[in-house]
């Protein structure tokens, strides 16, 4: 018995141990659909440090900001703009101190892959001759990336004669599949959508003075309980975290 009481009290304290990582809840974070790929690689990483893996509810950012509005039960959200963190902040819904912009994007015209199109930013002629050869996939007028690319045809003093083409999607995920799938022969999305398909490609750029900047921030929610959450949002905005969404043709910040 005094042999084995050490063993008894060893194999306690495994069974202990095992049980509190069995019961260590993953963090939900909320982000926007542009991140899809980067964000599930860098909570890929994350699970491998041995931490629970992140549960990522991927939407436009203007949804996800009404769920948390209705009391969605979520740990991070990430925006592909700043209006919709200014919206949750302005009804202290976040943890002010841990709003981060950590991220940066650009704003482009995606084409099917075997199309040979280009984008003239300039003439605003030749740019309304090539937007409107057929629908104009955009995302919805609430979604970070419908609210750039309006801005920037407005910019370059062709709105009025492009809106008419225009095709909205719920976000810009739906815009880039639009494409993907012939049913527009070009739609606005960011770089990092059209870099993450292979059935489309990059047919124009838009200048970054012509929409404001495409900054994604990442802050904890009021709401959250988890205390994972505040260390995987650490990890994301470190400089090991944004490397991985460099690699995903993110910009860091």
């Amino acid at each position: 018995m005094k042999h084995s009481l050490p063993l008894v009290l060893a194999l306690s304290a495994l069974g202990s141990s095992g049980a509190a990582q069995a019961q260590q809840r993953a963090p939900l974070v909320l982000a926007a659909a542009s991140l899809q790929e980067s964000l599930t690689a860098a909570a890929d990483a994350w699970a491998r440090q041995g931490h629970a893996k992140p549960t990522i509810s991927f939407a436009a950012s203007s949804a996800l900001a009404r769920q948390v509005e209705s009391g969605a039960p979520a740990d991070l959200f990430v925006s592909a703009d700043e209006d919709w963190m200014n919206e949750l902040a302005a009804k202290n819904l976040i943890v002010a101190s841990t709003r981060v912009t950590f991220l940066g994007n650009r704003l482009v015209v995606a084409a099917p892959a075997g199309s040979k199109v280009r984008i003239p930013v300039r003439p605003p002629a030749a740019l309304v001759r090539v937007l409107t050869a057929g629908p104009l996939a955009m995302a919805d007028t609430a979604v970070p990336a419908g609210k750039y690319g309006q801005a920037s045809l407005e910019k370059l003093g062709v709105w009025a004669q492009v809106s008419p083409k225009v095709v909205r999607a719920e976000n810009v995920r739906a815009t880039l599949a639009l494409v993907e799938r012939g049913a527009a022969p070009l739609g606005i999305v960011y770089a990092t959508d059209a870099k993450a398909s292979a059935k489309v490609r990059i047919a124009g750029v838009f200048p970054e003075n012509t929409h404001p900047a495409i900054t994604y921030p990442i802050a904890r929610l009021k709401t959250s309980t988890n205390p994972e959450a505040e260390a995987f949002r650490r990890f994301l905005v470190s400089r090991a975290g944004k490397a991985i969404f460099v690699r995903y043709g993110f910009s860091a910040r």
